[in-house]
Formats: C-alpha cells, sequence, structure tokens
C-alpha cells in the first residue's frame, strides 16, 4: 500500500468561513485532522530508552497510550514510561510490564500536551528492568495529536 506525506497540518470539511446560519451551508464545519505516531517496543533484557515519536512544534497532543501485549517476565518488577528527552515521565507514569493492560497519560501531562511549544519535541519511552533477565516482553506505543491547530498559546488576563 502505498502512503501520501504532507508537510503541514491538514483540515477537513466543506465549509472554511461561517457567513451565515444554516448548517450545511454556511456555517465553518472545518478541523483539524488527528495524526498519530508510535511504536512496537520489544521490552527484554536490560534497561533502555526507545525513541518513539517526533511531536510537531505548536502540536496539541490529545492522547499517550502505552498497551501491554506481551507481559515481560523479569524477575522482579519491570516498567515503561512515555516522557521526553528531559523528563521520562513527562506523559506516563512507570506502567507495570507484568501485566497486560493500558496506561495512559497522566494528569500531570496536560501542560505539556495543550502545547508541545515553539519546537519539536523528541518522545521517548524508558523501560526498566529491574534485574534485566527477562526474555518476553512487548508494548506498543501511540502518541496522537493535532498538528499546529491553530490553538492560541499565550494569554492575559486583566
Amino acid at each position: 500500500m502505498g502512503t501520501t506525506t504532507f508537510s503541514g497540518p491538514i483540515k477537513a470539511g466543506t465549509i472554511n468561513e461561517t457567513t451565515g446560519s444554516t448548517l450545511g451551508s454556511n456555517v465553518k464545519n472545518t478541523g483539524h485532522v488527528t495524526m498519530v505516531q508510535g511504536k512496537d517496543v520489544n521490552i527484554t533484557g536490560a534497561s533502555a530508552n526507545t525513541n518513539i515519536a517526533v511531536i510537531p512544534a505548536n502540536s496539541q497532543v490529545l492522547f499517550v497510550h502505552v498497551d501491554v501485549t506481551t507481559v515481560s517476565n523479569d524477575s522482579n518488577a519491570a516498567t515503561f514510561s512515555v516522557g521526553t528527552t528531559s523528563n521520562a515521565t513527562a506523559f506516563t507514569a512507570a506502567a507495570n510490564c507484568k501485566a497486560l493492560g493500558r496506561t495512559s497519560q497522566s494528569a500531570a501531562a496536560l501542560g505539556l500536551m495543550s502545547n508541545v511549544g515553539s519546537s519539536d519535541i523528541k518522545v521517548v519511552g524508558v523501560f526498566t528492568g529491574t534485574d534485566g533477565d527477562g526474555n518476553t516482553g512487548a508494548i506498543t506505543t501511540s502518541v496522537t495529536y493535532a498538528q499546529d491547530n491553530g490553538l492560541q498559546r499565550t494569554f492575559t488576563i486583566v
């Protein structure tokens, strides 16, 4: 299957500007298309960092998910978190890799999610195998975002 690459935010809908009050005729119905980047990660052996995605500047992150699809058999604790190069748990707390399940973004991530800032950010996954002796384990990570969706980033309340 072929793929198509676009260089900027994609908007979908048939009416770009509101010029009246009739739905389907002259009321704006365009919106930004959501994007997803993710990665399947093998979580065996020693602790490691994995590059998950690069999110474009001014994007709004909508969801971050960590799905444990094959449990780790590390003899002690095994965890996986999603963050940035400067904060390993910026999006999710360390999730237990020894049980099937989904972990989503934490409330603490909401500030970063509403605006990734004026520069692209690298999203990383951090696997911590306590003993590093596990030989099974896999997760799927996904980061869903709206690319530069025009949200105003700075507000002054007086």
